[in-house]
């Protein structure tokens, strides 16, 4: 505003300069053209006023001078005539230097002379020689009216610029900081920010100036900075939350490890069945460790967002048999597959990793196998939904930019327990979040299933929700992307029959009995081998493919051996209902 102002300052004392010599110029020049206009008809004057001859009146004071420049006679513009020695002298041109040479030189041209003796004032003269005479004639105008009106001029030129400057100096104060005052309110948001206080925003800005798009540019940019900011702090304390947890969990099982290892090493286990027993718990301990671990990096490899091995998956293949897995596992129960009508269901397919959607429905019905009464039904439920129709929570993930699809696949794992209620709605698909810590710890379970279903499903762009089944229940809801669907024989609805006691053999596939009716599914005689797209059922826990397992000591089938060197392996220990 300084530097404005000094600018503005030197412009009007050049502009007043400028003008002011422009006009004295003109002014001078105005008088020079009169005295020289006049300069023989008052030489004429001098001549006839010399020899007293009438003379008229003339428009400037003339002077008649001699050879040496002394003054003979003069002539003022009133027609008054005087001698040298009755003029007044204070009011007199200094015409001492105008001798006939001088004069000659001059050439008529007009110059400026100070008053005679000092006196205040000064002069416009014109002189010239008269011809065949020694005379000179000097015509002299007064320069006071002139010089006081260029002085009156200037001063006000002046005042009216310093009039004009300090008008513009508090117009343009005020207009700048009308103009700047969004800025600093930038400036005080911006300080408040640094301060720490991300929810600060630029407000009371017009979006159509210069100043608005840049606030409303900070504002975007403050929204995004903050959503980092608490992006990061929640993934830090889910982060400390998680290695908590996760060291709690550990820990459990090593203290009772060591508890019996320490009573066997001195001595305190006396006979062979408390031996057993300790060995025992050890060996369950440690299973149930194995299990969290093989959890735990299930879940890393998730969040490492690893390539999926897609092919398309027939999601009724899967559900049938997990029903059957499961139907062999707990005899007690009646578990169902229709479509979402409780009707027959059909083929669903959907593209995704057969294996991790395997691992889904398995960890579904694990769940809903550790917290049901024993002897609930179970049912899966799959079909094709509209996604228009469906709820927002149930939609499948669409690309940023991408219209929705029409259809998506959908898979339902109901129960009919005591369901799910309050905060824990929410809370369900957090990482070692329980319910009822106490029941898990009865069931065995490690609190990571549900993250593992949700995970694994987001990594197919499906969505995972939580329902209440009508009369009382929970239904979790799995919705995928859906591909075109093949013909291929309908497969219908069917409860899995509950094998008696020993009927189970111990390798379903090989076994040669006569598969049952086509509407029902059994999982104890490997009706699901003949079937299209399917395979044989096997009592849970039990693994084709592993070389060795380990007896177990009540009766359930043996657990698979873990290879630490395969990255893709599926835990499936987690998903046992009875570990």
């Amino acid at each position: 505003m300084a530097l404005t102002g000094m600018l503005l300052a030197v412009s009007i004392l050049v502009t007043s300069f400028v003008a002011i010599s422009v006009l004295r110029d003109s002014m001078i020049n105005s008088i020079d053209g009169s005295l020289k206009g006049s300069l023989p008809s008052i030489s004429a004057a001098l001549m006839a006023e010399m020899t007293g001859s009438p003379t008229e009146s003339v428009p400037h004071r003339g002077y008649l001078l001699s050879e040496d420049g002394q003054v003979i006679l003069r002539m003022d513009a009133s027609n008054n005539s005087a001698d040298s020695a009755s003029s007044d002298v204070d009011a007199e041109p200094d015409l001492s230097r105008f001798n006939r040479e001088m004069v000659a030189q001059s050439g008529q041209v007009g110059m400026t002379v100070p008053s005679a003796d000092g006196a205040d004032g000064s002069w416009r003269v014109t002189a010239g020689v008269q011809l065949k005479t020694p005379y000179s004639v000097v015509v002299a105008e007064p320069l006071g009216e002139t010089n006081r009106l260029v002085s009156a001029i200037a001063l006000l030129t002046l005042s009216f610029g310093a009039a004009t400057l300090i008008a513009a100096l508090v117009v343009g104060w005020v207009l700048i900081t009308r103009a700047f005052q969004p800025l600093k309110k930038v400036e005080q948001t911006a300080a408040k920010i640094a301060e720490g206080d991300l929810s600060r925003r630029m407000a009371g800005y017009n979006s159509e100036t210069e100043v608005g798009q840049l606030s409303m540019s900070l504002n975007r940019m403050l929204g995004h900075i903050e959503d980092a900011f608490d992006a990061r702090t929640r993934s830090e304390a889910k982060l400390r939350q998680f290695v908590a947890d996760a060291s709690h969990e550990l820990r459990t099982p090593l203290v009772s490890i060591r508890g019996y290892s320490e009573l066997y090493r001195h001595g305190a286990l006396h006979d062979e069945e408390q031996v057993a027993q300790a060995m025992g718990r050890i060996e369950s301990e440690s299973t149930r460790m194995t299990q969290l671990v093989e959890d735990l990096l299930s879940l890393a490899r998730l969040d490492s967002k690893r390539e999926l091995k897609t092919s398309d998956v027939d999601l009724l293949v899967l559900a049938h048999d997990t029903a059957a897995d499961f139907a062999a596992s707990s005899p007690d129960r009646k578990i169902t597959v229709t479509d979402l009508d409780d009707g027959p269901a059909s083929p669903v397919r959907t593209r995704g990793d057969e294996a991790k959607l395997r691992q889904v429905l398995a960890n579904l019905m694990t769940n809903a196998v550790r917290y049901t009464p024993q002897g609930s039904d179970l049912e899966i439920l799959i079909g094709s939904v509209s996604v228009a129709g469906a709820p927002h929570d149930q939609r499948v993930a669409v690309a940023s930019g991408d219209s929705l699809p029409e259809r998506m696949a959908q898979i339902k794992v109901r129960d009919h327990g005591a369901g799910i209620k309050g905060d824990d709605r929410a809370k369900i698909f957090e990482r070692f979040y329980r319910a009822d810590s106490s029941r898990t710890r009865e069931t065995g379970g490690t609190g990571l299933g549900l993250s593992i279903v949700s995970a694994v499903v987001d990594q197919h762009g499906g969505t995972v929700a939580l329902e209440d089944t009508p009369g009382g229940g929970a239904t979790f809801v799995v919705s995928l992307p859906s591909v075109s669907t093949p013909d291929s024989p309908q497969r219908t609805t069917g409860e899995i029959p509950v094998p008696a006691p020993g009927s189970v053999p111990e390798n379903p596939a090989a076994s040669t009995e006569p598969a049952p009716p086509e509407d029902v599914v059994d999982a104890t005689d490997g009706a699901l081998e003949g079937r299209p797209g399917t395979r044989a059922a096997e009592p849970w826990g039990s693994d084709t493919s592993s070389t060795e397992t380990a007896p177990a000591d009540d009766g359930l089938p043996p657990i698979p051996e873990i290879d630490d060197d395969d990255p893709d392996i599926i835990d499936e220990t987690d998903q046992d209902p009875r570990s």
